[in-house]
Order: C-alpha cells, then structure tokens, then sequence
C-alpha cells in the first residue's frame, strides 16, 4: 500500500527549501521532491535559479556573499537537519480531484499526500547559445537578472547590454544605468512592447542608447565576455559590440507543465494564481510559493518568504 504524506512539497529552490524547513519544525515530515538536472537549453538543476548564479551579494545575512549553489546547499542541509525527506526525482503528474491528492514520479512510483506545495519556480528564456550560457553559469559576465547582479564589481563603470523589449528589459536596463557606464538596449523590432512610461524613463537617461532590429547572433570573450555580434534584422548587416556585461531580459517560463490537467488555476503567462493574498491555490489543501507563482519579484528572499507562508498555510489546513 502506498504510504500517504503529511505534506510533499514539489521543487527546491529557496521557497521549496523554507517551505520545507518551516514544515519539518512543526513535525509534519515533510517529502521534497527536488527534481532532475537536465538541459533546457541552459542547465535546470535541483535548487533552482540560485543554482546557475555565482554571487549573491543581497541576501540578508551573508556580508561576504555567497555562491548561489553553496547557498542552497545550507538551506537543504537546514531542511535535512529537521527530518525533511528529500526524493531526487520529479513529479510529472498530478491529480488534484480527491483527497488524498495523487502524483507520479519520474521513477514511476504513485505518490499520495494529504497536502502539496508546488515551488518549482520560473526558468529564465536564454537566447540559447553555446556561448552565453558557459559565460551565463561560469560568472564570465552574462546574466538573466540585472537586480540579482548589476551591482557587481564586474560590472561597475563598464558598456552593458541589455537584450529585450518588454517591460522586464526596460526595468533592468533602468537598474543598470546606476552602474554601467552606457547601457545598451538590444531589440530585434523597431519598437517596444513595454508600456510608454517604462519606455520613457529610457529614453531619458543619458547613458542608455537603444540599438534598434538588431539580433545578437554571437556572444565573444573566453573567461569573461569581450562584446556580441549584433545581426541587422532588415539590412542583415553584421557588427561587433564592445560590452562587459550582457543581460537577458525576454522572460520567464513558470515550470508549470507537470500540472496540465490536475485542476490547477494558472494565469496567462501560465504561472499558478494564488488566492485571497495567501499561498492558496484554486484547490483547497494546494499550496504555491516562490517564483512558480511570482512574476514580479523574482528574487530569492521573496521566494523564501513566500515558501514561510506556504508551510505555515499548510500547516494550519491540516491542524483544522
């Protein structure tokens, strides 16, 4: 007979990892299922975003900073600590339709709980070449997330590039003007997406220069990178830009497929709606927390702290 879970919580990275921590304290055995590496096209690893990042300098507590891997190291060695058991294997299946709520594995096996949080989070688009993503995870100067990493040293007085059209990409580059010493603004079309306001504050600051229909078809350096090779989307023209730093700025996908078909509420951009300002979910005894269900901030604490509020959500439907 299969065993039925207190709690599973899907995913690893910050808000998986407090989730589980919080869960662990108040003895309900909470089972993490952490996932398995693969290539997407950058790596999708088991704790996440954090995973791919070599500094992290804004998280409260480590005045030193710290890598994003020895980070989720010590938050999956405080979740161990309390009696979390952690499964290396994905849930590809859900069936969110009676109690106790039912997954699959990737191994196969049924799995039943009593109660589910998902944390799975958000993977960063990439443009999906070699050379972006070996610079992108050896810290050689190429970033999904200006907020996370603009402020580096690296970074500091140098020509940026920020690749994106949206409001995300108006965003970074507004963030990075503060640091770098011109901005570039990289967009295949010769206009925009983002709303008028967040066009605006580009166009008024005096060291960000937007290239427009240009493609990077090319990202240059070795250890560090050098500049990109920018494509001409209507002359097909190519050209060499000189930058020492390149942030992709085209969005997120929320790792959300696995519950196609288990009843789960997602938005449009396919990202699981939270109910009522909590962690609830459309389904009574599922829980969200972290990037999987956050478009906006994207950042590690706010993952932690969403994945507090998801344990102790949890924690409460089940004492009742």
């Amino acid at each position: 007979m299969t065993d039925i879970h207190k709690l599973l919580i899907i995913g690893s990275g910050p808000a998986g990892w407090t989730a589980a921590i919080y869960a662990a304290r108040a003895n309900l055995e909470p089972v993490c299922y952490i996932g398995v590496p693969r290539q997407d096209p950058a790596p999708v690893l088991p704790g996440g975003q954090l995973m791919l990042t070599t500094e992290v300098e804004n998280y409260p507590g480590f005045p030193e900073g710290v890598t994003g891997p020895e980070m989720m190291s010590l938050f999956q060695q405080q979740a161990e600590r309390f009696g979390t058991t952690v499964i290396g294997e994905d849930i590809v299946t859900c069936d969110f339709s009676k109690r106790p709520f039912t997954m699959t594995s990737s191994g196969g096996d049924t799995v039943k709980a009593e109660a589910v949080i998902i944390a799975t989070g958000a993977t960063a688009n990439w443009l999906g070449q070699e050379n972006e993503l070996r610079l992108a995870t050896s810290g050689g100067g190429v970033s999904a997330c200006a907020v996370c990493d603009g402020a580096l040293p690296l970074f500091r007085d140098q020509p940026l590039a920020v690749v994106g059209g949206g409001d995300s990409a108006m965003e970074e580059a507004s963030y990075l003007t503060k640091f770098g010493s011109t901005v570039y603004i990289i967009h295949r079309r010769d206009e925009f997406r983002a709303s008028k306001a967040m066009q605006q504050r580009i166009f008024d600051a005096p060291n960000a220069e937007v290239l427009w229909n240009k493609t990077v078809v090319e990202v240059l350096g070795d250890e560090k990178i050098s500049g990109v090779r920018l494509e001409d989307t209507v002359t097909g023209e190519q050209s060499t830009l000189d930058v020492k730093g390149l942030f992709i700025a085209i969005g997120h996908t929320p790792a959300t497929k696995f519950l196609a078909g288990s009843g789960i509420a997602l938005d449009d951009k396919g990202y699981v709606r939270l109910e009522g300002g909590g962690s609830e979910t459309n389904i009574e005894g599922v829980f969200a927390a972290g990037d999987v269900a956050d478009a906006v901030y994207r950042q590690a604490i706010t993952a932690a702290g969403m994945g507090c509020r998801a344990a102790l959500d949890a924690e409460r439907w089940l004492a009742e």
